[in-house]
């Protein structure tokens, strides 16, 4: 595995911190209409997820 390193500015840690803190600022209940939101602009109007399914053939030892 290849260890990776990225450097960013102080700012950057700062507007994460604060993006953090306005979000854990609401409630519960917001925070959840603000994740619905956003899963329907990805997925459509559909109410649940789909289930995706993969099968993978292993090689024979």
């Amino acid at each position: 595995m290849k260890k990776v390193v990225q450097k960013n500015k102080l700012e950057k840690f700062d507007q994460i911190k604060k993006d953090l803190e306005y979000w854990l600022s609401l409630p519960v209940s917001e925070r959840l209409s603000a994740v619905e939101k956003l899963r329907k602009q990805q997925y459509g109007s559909t109410e649940r997820l789909q289930r995706v399914l993969r099968v993978f053939k292993q090689k024979q030892c």
